[in-house]
């Protein structure tokens, strides 16, 4: 079983920042596992085929990509907005200051070539892996208790601060 849920691009303008910059969240040592690695390489090879700009990694998408994905496994459900919850309020609650933002979501079993399948067949969640205005990305990837996996992609362009 393999299901994709519509992507969510957000834009913003002159949004008010999630810390002020005296209150800016500390960084911690950023790693990726195997599986999101794998991911990005997934997601920034169908971007090379494009003649794109490669996405980075960006620690605080991942923050909020991974919470999201964990937070559907947790509930069992696939939704973009959980607990009340926009992936922009997720985003920006991550201390994220964007200019762009966009999210995938997927669940379906541990096949990361199905899942970039999937989101490559789909007019929406396509745009959005190949959207030329995005330079970041967040990747989730948790197993819930229901077996399957939940997936999400923050994409990103930073506010000029």
């Amino acid at each position: 079983m393999y299901r994709t849920l519509a992507m969510v691009v957000l834009t913003g303008f002159g949004f008010t920042p999630a810390h002020p910059a005296d209150e800016q969240p500390k960084p911690t040592k950023f790693e990726m596992t195997k599986v999101e690695k794998r991911l990005l390489e997934l997601t920034n090879a169908e971007r090379k085929k494009e003649e794109l700009p490669l996405l980075k990694a960006a620690p605080l998408l991942f923050q909020s990509a991974r919470a999201h994905s964990a937070n559907m496994a947790k509930q069992g459900k696939m939704e973009h907005e959980l607990d009340g919850k926009t992936p922009f309020q997720r985003i920006k609650g991550a201390g994220y200051q964007y200019y762009l933002a966009g999210e995938n979501i997927a669940f379906g079993p541990l096949d990361l070539k199905l899942v970039m399948k999937g989101w490559m067949d789909s007019e929406g969640h396509r745009k959005n892996i190949l959207h030329k205005g995005y330079t970041e990305i967040g990747l989730g990837v948790v197993q819930g208790g229901d077996g399957y996996y939940y997936y999400t992609q923050v994409f990103g362009t930073p506010s000029k601060r």
